[in-house]
Order: C-alpha cells, then sequence, then structure tokens
C-alpha cells in the first residue's frame, strides 16, 4: 500500500522527536537506591528511590517523558504544537525541559500558591506560567489554553496510568527490583508512594500483579485530599474546595490514573507530620528532601510496624520525590510554617524517636487514617 507523501514530513518529524527523547534517556542513569538505617526497627530494611537525582530534580521526569512519547505516539503533537498542562510544579518542570528539547512551546497552569522556585524552574527551561486562585480552575484553563494556542492538552491526571509500560520497559517498578537483587531482603515485603495523578502507583501496583511478586502496595495521602476517602468508597465524584498543602501530592476531585484495585493499603497523614518526617530524613541524609517524601516516610515507617508485629524481617522501599531546595521558602522556613499553622518542631522530636527507638507518637496514631492491610484492629 501506498504511503500518503502528503504525511511523511509529519511523520519525520515525530520519528526525530522520538529519537531526541531516546537519546535523553541513554545519556541519563539510573536514580540511586538509598538504604536509611532503622534502629527502632531491627530486621526491617528502608530504601528510599531518590528520583530528585534526574535532569529536572524529581520523580515526575520519567512521567514527563512517558507522556510526551504517547502523545507523540498518538498524533496529538506536531511541529510547533503548543504544550499545555495542568499541574502543581514538578510536572510541569519536567515537561518543560522536553518540550525545549523538541523545540515546542510549553505552557503550565498552576495554583497561585506554587512555589517560586517551581515557577523559576520552569521558566528556566523555557516554559511560560499561568496561575490560578481555585486550584479546581486548572483543568478546564488548560483546556481552553490549549483550544485557544491550537496546542495539545497533556492532561497528566488523565493519562498517567496509560502513558507508562507498567509491565517492564525499565520503569520504575521493575527499576526498584532490579537494584534490590543483592540485597538481604531482596523481594520487597512493601513499596509504598504517595499519590498525585496516581500513575506511579499504578505501574508499581500493576507490575507487582504482573510478576508475581508477594510485595504489598500502599497508597499514601495528604490533608485536603480526595483519594484516601475515594479507596474506602470508590465514589468517583468526590471534591474538595481547596488544594493540598504538600505540593505534589493529594487532589481536590478523583483522578483518572488513580486505580484503587491495586493498593493493598493506605494511609493519609496530616501535613505537620509530613512536614515533620521531612525535616527529620533531611537532618539524617544531610541535604533537604520535599514534603511528599516526608508522607512517604511516615507510611514506610507503618509498613515497617506492620512486618514488625508479624514478627518478620523484611524490606520497604518508597520514594525520595524531590529536592527540598524547591521548598526553602514555604517548609523550610519557619516564618512561612508559623503564618500557615504548621510549625512542627514537637512532632519532628517525636519523629526522631520514632526512628530510632519504634516508639509511635500517640498524636500521630490518632491523627493520620488507615485502611486496608494497615487499618486498627476492630
Amino acid at each position: 500500500m501506498s504511503t500518503d507523501a502528503g504525511s511523511e514530513p509529519r511523520r519525520a518529524w515525530v520519528r526525530e522527536a522520538v529519537r531526541r527523547i531516546d537519546a535523553d534517556f541513554q545519556r541519563s542513569s539510573d536514580t540511586h537506591l538509598i538504604p536509611l538505617p532503622l534502629p527502632g526497627f531491627p530486621g526491617v530494611d528502608l530504601y528510599l528511590k531518590d528520583e530528585s537525582s534526574h535532569p529536572t530534580g524529581s520523580l515526575k521526569h520519567r512521567l514527563a517523558r512517558s507522556l510526551f512519547l504517547h502523545a507523540l505516539c498518538n498524533g496529538w503533537l506536531h511541529a510547533g504544537s503548543t504544550v499545555v498542562e495542568a499541574s502543581s510544579g514538578s510536572t510541569a518542570i519536567s515537561e518543560a525541559y522536553f518540550a525545549r528539547l523538541l523545540g515546542l512551546p510549553f505552557v503550565a497552569v498552576m495554583p497561585r500558591g506554587t512555589s517560586p522556585q517551581k515557577i523559576a524552574a520552569i521558566e528556566f527551561h523555557g516554559g511560560r506560567c499561568r496561575l490560578v486562585d481555585d486550584p479546581m480552575q486548572v483543568y478546564a484553563e488548560s483546556q481552553r489554553l490549549a483550544a485557544e494556542l491550537n496546542g495539545h492538552y497533556m492532561d497528566q491526571f488523565t493519562q498517567a496510568e496509560r502513558a507508562t509500560d507498567w509491565r517492564a520497559n525499565n520503569n520504575i517498578a521493575e527499576s526498584m527490583y532490579a537494584q534490590m537483587r543483592q540485597e538481604r531482603h531482596p523481594c520487597p515485603a512493601w513499596i509504598v508512594a504517595s499519590a498525585g495523578t496516581g500513575g506511579t502507583l499504578a505501574t508499581i501496583g500493576r507490575f507487582v500483579a504482573y510478576r508475581r511478586h508477594p510485595t504489598r502496595v500502599c497508597g499514601v495521602d495528604a490533608e485536603h485530599s480526595v483519594f484516601f476517602d475515594h479507596y474506602l468508597s470508590r465514589d468517583p465524584d468526590l471534591r474538595l474546595d481547596r488544594g493540598s498543602r504538600i505540593e505534589g501530592i493529594g487532589r481536590p476531585r478523583v483522578e483518572a490514573s488513580f486505580i484503587p484495585g491495586v493498593l493493598d493499603a493506605m494511609i493519609q497523614v496530616p501535613d505537620r507530620w509530613s512536614l515533620a518526617a521531612m525535616h527529620s530524613l533531611s537532618a539524617r541524609l544531610g541535604r533537604p528532601v520535599g514534603g511528599s517524601t516526608g508522607t512517604n516516610l511516615v507510611a514506610a515507617l507503618a509498613c515497617a510496624q506492620d512486618l514488625a508485629d508479624r514478627g518478620q524481617g523484611g524490606s520497604v522501599v518508597t520514594l525520595l520525590c524531590d529536592d527540598g531546595q524547591r521548598y526553602r521558602h514555604s517548609y523550610f522556613d519557619d516564618a512561612w510554617l508559623r503564618a500557615n499553622g504548621l510549625e512542627c518542631a514537637a512532632e519532628r522530636a517525636a519523629f526522631d524517636v520514632l526512628i530510632d527507638r519504634g516508639e509511635w507518637p500517640a498524636a500521630l496514631r490518632s491523627a493520620w487514617r488507615a485502611a486496608g492491610d494497615l487499618a486498627p484492629a476492630a
């Protein structure tokens, strides 16, 4: 069958765009798996998958690469397309990077409270930012802009779980298992990740089932987010009138990429304790990490406690999502914490005791919400 000659310039552009993304991938190394000692949980080994070492500094680099390849191979992008994304920051930074790699203009639609460091990073990569007051406006405004500019709305919250090849192709789950091969407990008993789009949890949960691993998967949610309640109720119409204070995770509506059926358990962590864990971990690593990493760490210790309660040793793997330098004017600023009611010095001290002695703060136990395999006994 003959090829339509008129399509060849478009096809050639797509081939070159895919080549550039693949070449960029080949120039990048895998992210590190960092062991974190847990003196209070003998027999349990905790590892942090350090996604901050990607070229754009966060877990979302993987997602952005997959979203661009997905859009290219579906014929949604062409030479000159304006790429538009609804994002709280990190995905937009990574998408701006790939848009510049392909010579495409990029616009991020974000809540007005997004950190100035993230806005600066998007602009560094050549992107533009459109800030909205209501977090729920980011979807409609992104669609409107894409139509106005004759561009493409990337829509990470719908496309994340379908854009990633969850069976293999060096996805984050396959990478974790490969890096764990020489460890004391090579098959993780638990993998823990927080939900932004839900795409990473979908990839991990599907990979675990596909490879028939005995690993359990724990999702984590922040305050002012609907994911935990959706896990309980499966109600797709849940809505909140405000957004999450832990940037990068939590959503005011149920996103299409969040697949609760892949999870064995879920925890919703109060923001104050997420930030306490973030500060504790930053001190132990000697470098700052972001708030979502703190959220992950709280849930990872709950999984460590589950193993201890069962009298089992084992390994727990979670994500170090991004670099805390992005939050030096918010989560690492005492005045900002006070102004937002998130002072956490006492909680941080209690969290240090938890790591070192295995003594759970009663205030944390009474404040978080847990479901599935980690639900409190009746």
